[in-house]
């Protein structure tokens, strides 16, 4: 219980520390280099978020995961004041390298999704995963409440009220890293036995691996996109706040329930589900712009239960050095494709419109949902298949 509020905590705060710098370095370089250019800093962290998850699960190998974990989120509290600078300079180059190195910490976040999977049976490990989601709810909902009060308290510094949301990230992910002091989180001797391209081939990574991606590209096309049509707009950072909590609360304040139908139903329906909502939502988007709100609550609310589920499929009959490198690769793949859908979200906010772009988003969650409908076998069936005539063999 000790090690799981630990990681809840981490959770909270780093998603914390990601609501507001993204949102903040978002706007920056939309003041300083246009619209098309907004998308650059928190492309440059889903990028980093990328490549982190990749150097954390092979660091997850020798080390004990708890000293991994807040190695990720003490880089992050540094690219928070270095951010902080940027911020007060207008240096979006600056900028960018911190929001990259800020998705180390990100990336120690999204794994201490696995690393609660691991301290439970099979039985209730979509539970275990649900539960670290939804402890990110509050930092995600409530970081995005403080951007106005942060800038406000910045400017009384003389500093630009930008600034003060990186001062903010900077201060957050400090604590998340104390957070990672305590009890050993486990240590991965041996390394894995099974190349990566069979890993990738297994049912549960066939299928796991688009819905995570689609729901990735979606969430984060029409999210990075939306704070800075508002801006544009001239909505303040209280609106532009509001309207990111009630997104944030539909990606994560229900994630108990979803890990609870993962474990009752299956990750299967659980991740069809998941892309039909995305439909909805984007739907709700393009037709109702008044109701930008509850398209975003959808929006955020249909990735959970396709990031739940999908995460749930992996977490499942391998060793865990496997695990951790099939983990690693598939959040570094949809890490990577969300960073080409971040930087181009704004491109097309710019020159077509945010109609377009919820359609453009909409449109590629329906095909992947009608092309995952094809599929009749339950992939975790399929899974337990594979494994076993990989035992046998051995």
């Amino acid at each position: 219980m000790t090690r799981m509020i630990g990681l809840c905590a981490g959770v909270a705060l780093m998603n914390a520390t990601m609501a507001v710098a993204s949102t903040a370095s978002t706007l920056v370089a939309g003041d300083h280099l246009g619209t098309g250019w907004g998308a650059v800093p928190p492309t440059a962290d889903v990028i980093g978020t990328g490549a982190g998850a990749i150097l954390l699960t092979r660091l997850f190998r020798r080390h004990d995961r708890r000293a991994v974990l807040g190695l990720g989120y003490t880089v992050a509290a540094l690219s928070g004041a270095l951010g902080a600078v940027a911020a007060v300079q207008g240096n979006v180059p600056v900028l960018t390298l911190a929001m990259l190195l800020l998705g180390l910490g990100n990336a120690a976040a999204q794994l201490s999704r696995y690393a609660a999977a691991e301290l439970y049976p099979q039985g209730r490990r979509g539970f275990a995963i649900g539960l670290v989601v939804w402890s990110a709810a509050a930092g995600a909902v409530g970081g995005p409440l403080l951007l106005g009060p942060s800038g406000r308290v910045a400017g009384t510094f003389g500093l630009t009220m930008l600034a003060g949301p990186f001062v903010f990230a900077a201060v957050t992910a400090g604590v998340a890293a104390l957070a990672m002091v305590g009890r050993r989180l486990g240590v991965e001797d041996a390394e894995p036995s099974v190349p990566l391209r069979t890993l990738f081939a297994l049912p549960s990574a066939r299928t796991a691996l688009p819905v995570m991606v689609t729901a990735q590209v979606v969430m984060f096309a029409v999210m990075t996109a939306a704070p800075l049509d508002m801006h544009m707009h001239g909505d303040g950072l209280g609106a532009v706040g509001e309207t990111l909590a009630a997104h944030t609360l539909g990606m994560f304040a229900l994630s108990p329930l979803t890990g609870r139908a993962v474990d009752r139903f299956g990750a299967w329906p659980v991740t069809r589900a998941g892309l039909a909502v995305l439909v909805i939502s984007t739907g709700l988007a393009a037709a109702l712009p008044d109701a930008r709100m509850l398209a975003l609550f959808l929006l955020g609310y249909g990735w959970n239960l396709c990031f739940v589920g999908g995460s749930a499929l992996l977490a499942t009959g391998l060793s865990p050095a496997e695990n951790a490198r099939l983990e690693g690769a598939v959040d570094a793949a949809v890490w990577s494709l969300a960073a080409v859908s971040s930087l181009l979200s704004t491109v097309v906010l710019a020159h077509a419109g945010a109609r377009v772009l919820a359609v453009g988003a909409g449109t590629l969650a329906l095909v992947v949902l009608a092309a995952q409908q094809v599929v009749r076998r339950p992939a975790s069936e399929a899974s337990r298949r594979w494994e076993s005539k990989r035992a046998a063999r051995s």
